[in-house]
């Protein structure tokens, strides 16, 4: 067939970039045409994301694209983290800054839904994680604080959905990322209305939610024109892919079995199973994990847990004091440290929005008792194998869920290249680890608008793709009976912490 090519534009916590994807057929060659950063912003009331500097480097990515030999562009997709969302007026213009979800706001949000429904409850009618970052919890503190914004808002467009409409002049919320708000049904695919009048939350601001893969419209000719896509703008569809990068990354998980967990790491880890029905028993809701919306209807039955945040923040924060180390340093020095040091739990509330984390690593392990880490080596270390001995006491908690084990972990994204996570996680769960793709999230993203172009025609078809197109690492478990004797110690640190958290 003649190659085709689309562009997915991946936003993450750190950085946005622009990635080209060319298919033949048979491969898809990925490449990144252009990177732009996402730096928050503190300002007097809060801390924001700075939109119109990241729809800049939208705008510069599609001007990169136009730029390029090949064939003509077919369709742009934009995924993004979860969780955030713009207000615009009756006019459509913003209505003050996106907050970032690290925002100290949500702070005793969750209770205080608590105090109007139960856990039951809101889980029964959402089927989602409780975490105060969520959408709910946002909207709840807004509502509480009687914030202007709130007041006089028309329109909520969660993030990729905000770029989308700037794009192609067309509102709806795509269904992966909505489900990421506690705010919807898994079971209708809407927005839970009961909820919503329980909490006195607007829902006459929400948009229409659409499947992943739906095309939008063409892209905007005010937009063309200053991209350099005039002469093509009637041509270039925008695709609602899979517009949460979880859910794009988990289309490209390269299974050939569906007894498949994964891993999707970056600042966050996304740790769980995909299935065809929402979990909604006692034992998710027990272990607090959430069924967010896939592709062809999917769930991903997933928990949040902190992920290489806890390395990203470390070196954040030596920077800061002058030491200047890469990511592939720290890994050596890692290495290098003492095997089964101390131990965290890396979803304590410590480690949200620290103002310096060595030091609140430092302070959660005198808490528990543990000797206190000194080197980068050591504290990375400590990150690491607290992140495996999570991820194992969550795929535990997943097989109770689903009521099967999985026989194979995949991680994806840029926590793939980490050869020391990846070892730690295999030797502590005790199934092989399948490392990459490690651009999973444009990958995804790029397929879903692959679908919709008709050129691919399932989820299993794309998966084949990736499984052509990608050279995956394996690594074995080893060292069973040291991973199992740190798991003990980890389970004790982690009650440690519920019995602080209870007095």
């Amino acid at each position: 067939m003649t190659a085709t090519t689309f562009l997915a534009l991946d936003l993450g916590a750190e950085s946005g970039r622009a990635m080209s994807g060319s298919f033949d057929g048979a491969r898809l060659v990925v490449a990144e045409i252009h990177r732009f950063p996402n730096r928050p912003a503190h300002v007097l009331d809060g801390l924001h994301w700075d939109v119109l500097a990241l729809h800049t480097g939208i705008l510069d990515g599609l001007a990169a694209q136009a730029a390029r030999p090949g064939p003509a562009l077919t369709s742009v997709g934009v995924d993004t983290w979860g969780l955030d969302f713009a207000l615009l007026a009756a006019d459509d213009t913003l209505v003050g800054l996106p907050y970032h979800y690290r925002d100290r706001r949500t702070r005793g949000m969750l209770q205080l839904a608590l105090q109007r429904l139960s856990r039951e409850e809101i889980f029964s009618y959402t089927g989602v994680q409780f975490m105060e970052l969520n959408t709910l919890y946002q909207l709840l503190a807004m509502r509480r604080s009687g914030a202007a914004a709130l007041e006089s808002a028309t329109t909520l467009l969660m993030m990729p959905d905000l770029f989308n409409f700037w794009l192609s002049g067309q509102k709806a919320s795509e269904w992966t990322i909505a489900s990421t708000s506690q705010m919807c049904d898994p079971r209708t695919h809407g927005w839970s209305e009961p909820l919503l009048q329980a909490l006195d939350l607007p829902a006459d601001m929400l948009q229409p939610i659409v499947e992943p893969g739906t095309i939008l419209g063409p892209l905007l000719p005010s937009v063309a024109a200053q991209v350099g896509l005039a002469h093509r703008s009637s041509q270039v569809h925008i695709v609602a892919p899979a517009c949460h990068d979880t859910g794009s990354a988990v289309v490209a998980v390269p299974a050939s079995t569906p007894r498949f967990g994964y891993i999707s790491s970056g600042t966050w880890s996304l740790v769980g199973g995909e299935t065809r029905e929402p979990a909604l028993g006692a034992a998710a809701l027990r272990h607090n994990f959430t069924n967010e919306g896939g592709v062809d209807g999917t769930f991903r039955v997933l928990k949040n847990i902190s992920g290489m945040w806890l390395v990203q923040e470390c070196r954040r924060s030596w920077l800061r004091a002058g030491q200047t180390f890469s990511y592939a340093q720290l890994a050596d020095l890692a290495q290098a440290a003492p095997a089964f040091g101390p131990l965290i739990d890396p979803n304590h509330p410590d480690f949200v929005v620290p103002d310096d984390m060595p030091a609140a690593i430092q302070g959660r392990c005198r808490a528990t008792g543990q000797p206190v880490p000194a080197q980068a080596g050591e504290f990375v270390r400590c990150a690491l194998e607290s992140l495996a001995l999570a991820y194992r006491k969550t795929f535990d908690e997943l097989a109770e869920i689903l009521g099967t084990l999985v026989d194979a972990i995949h991680i994806m994204g840029g926590g793939s290249q980490n050869r020391l996570l990846c070892q730690f996680t295999a030797d502590a769960c005790g199934v092989p680890v399948l490392a990459g793709p490690v651009e999973a999230t444009a990958m995804g993203n790029l397929l879903v608008q692959m679908r919709a172009a008709g050129v691919l025609a399932s989820l299993a078809e794309m998966r084949e793709v990736v499984r052509r197109s990608v050279t995956l690492e394996r690594y074995e478990p080893q060292d069973r009976a040291a991973w199992d004797d740190a798991y003990g110690r980890y389970q004790k640190i982690l009650q440690l912490s519920t019995q602080e958290e209870a007095s």
